[in-house]
Order: structure tokens, then sequence, then C-alpha cells
């Protein structure tokens, strides 16, 4: 009986000498987590998307009603390579990504100039706050003919409704960030000397930058939703013009292709923000 308690603590022992504790992760190690995880999200993505598809075919397949109505996997990629030969995708695919491009810049750089300057002055944005909600509660298409009388049928008229549908999403996202930085932190600066200005470019930018990253993403399909209405309304190429010019003629499996175009473009878009935001806010990526 006395040899099996000297042994259990022994053995215990042992086993902790054995086990140890706990080592931490290497960057190696949370880097191969990391690529083991985006993986397995994409490889889900992938059968999910050819399960879909495969299940639209045979639908289609089935019923020549629902083919014409909702097209068929097999006709869209039909019409995408008859697009990419004659080039009329890339042509259409390049002026919607120039005007949703320049409105996406022109938006957001004035909206979050904007958003974050009414930090300085809580009576000025009190003041605009009611103007600011009533633009944005105007519907975008509403503002099309005016800005078509504006602006004429041209480049310009595009990237103005491209930036309309930019600039109040821009202004509210960048205000949040600017407005929700730590007050202890600003009066901990006040304490040290720091001037209004300092305070502004050293503390409530980089704190903002978050909040300004977000807005840029969501941004971007506004961006490309202002260009599309745009072309509704009055163009001879882009995107739009080939959904609306397919759509009036039930051509809907082209309807689909020019969509899938547009989804790309998007998709293209807001993978180029996530790149610039990586590079400006280096930490978040480390935090992830």
């Amino acid at each position: 009986m006395t040899a099996d308690v000297d042994a259990a603590p022994a053995s215990s022992a042992a086993a902790q000498t054995t086990i140890g504790p706990a080592r931490p992760m290497t960057s190696q190690g949370r880097r191969w987590l990391r690529l083991r995880s985006t993986l397995a999200v994409l490889v889900t993505q992938l059968v999910v998307l050819a399960g879909f598809l495969a299940f639209w075919e045979f639908m289609t397949g089935q019923n020549k009603a629902a083919a014409f109505m909702f097209g068929s996997p097999s006709a869209i990629f039909k019409f995408l390579s008859q697009m990419v030969y004659d080039g009329s995708l890339w042509r259409d695919t390049s002026v919607t990504g120039l005007e949703t491009l320049l409105g996406f810049f022109v938006g957001n750089c004035v909206g979050t100039l904007i958003g974050l300057s009414l930090w300085y002055s809580r009576f000025v944005s009190r003041v605009v706050e009611p103007f600011v909600i009533a633009l944005g509660s105007i519907p975008i298409i509403a503002l099309a003919p005016i800005i078509i009388i504006w602006f004429g049928t041209g480049l310009i008229s595009k990237v103005a409704m491209s930036t309309l549908s930019v600039v109040i999403v821009a202004l509210v996202t960048s205000y949040k960030g600017a407005t929700g930085v730590d007050p202890d932190q600003i009066n901990l600066l006040r304490t040290l000397g720091a001037s209004k200005f300092q305070i502004f470019r050293k503390l409530v930018v980089p704190a903002s930058l978050a909040d300004i990253f977000a807005g840029l993403k969501l941004t971007v399909g506004f961006a490309l939703i202002g260009a599309i209405v745009g072309e509704f309304m009055s163009s001879s190429e882009g995107l739009g013009h080939a959904i609306f010019k397919a759509g009036s003629l039930y051509i809907i499996p082209k309807v689909f292709a020019a969509l899938v175009a547009t989804i790309a473009l998007a998709l293209l878009l807001t993978f180029a923000v996530g790149k610039i935001e990586q590079l400006l806010m280096p930490w978040r990526r480390q935090q992830r």
C-alpha cells in the first residue's frame, strides 16, 4: 500500500514532465491554420455553388417555360462565351468599371472629408444632420432625370449618379468612426498639450479607419448600382445597357450573363479595397 501511494506522485510527476506546459503557437502555425480555414471555406463555397447550378440546370431542363423565364446555366455560359468572343463583354465591363471607379473615388473622398470634418464642431454636425438624412432618403433613380438634364447623357452623368449613390454612406460611416473615438484618449492628448488638429490627425483619423474601410466595402456596391442605373436611363454601352437591352428583348440568359459580369466586377473591386485595407491597417490582419 505504501509503495502504491509513493508511486502515485511519481507517476503524476512523470506525466507532467511528459506533457509539459502548452507551447504558444508559432506564427507559421497560425498562418497554416488560417490557410486551412480559408481552403475549407473556399471548398464549401464551390460545392454549394456547384450544387445550386446543377439544380438550376436540372429544373430548367425539365420545363421549357422555366427555361424561358429563368434561363439555364448552360445558356448563360453560352452567352458569356459569345460576349467574350465578340468583345462586347470587355468593352461593356470596362465602361461600367470606369464609371464605378470614378464615382467610388469622388463620392468616398467627398463624403469622408465632410464626415471627418464634422467632428470639429458638434454644433455644425447637428445643423447639417437633417439635411444629410433628407438627401440620403432620396431614391437615386428619382434623381436620374435631373442628372441627365444637368450633365447630359455622357460619362459625367453616370459618374454623378455613382457619386451620389456613395457620398452619403461615406459621410455617415466616417462621421460615426470619428465620434466613436475614446474620450479618455482625447483628454489624455489634451493634457499633454496637443492641439485640436493634432488630436484629429494623430488620433481621430487613425481610429476612424476601421469604419471608413467598412464604408468603402459597402459603397463598392452602391457605386456600381449608381453607374448601372445611369446606364439604364441613357447609354449606348456598358453592362447596364446590355442588361436593359437584353431584358427588353426577353433574352433572359443574356441578362444573367451581364449580371454575372457585374457581380465579378463588384467582387474584384471589393477585393482591391480589402488589399488596400491590409496595407494601411496591417494590425487588423494580424488580429484575424
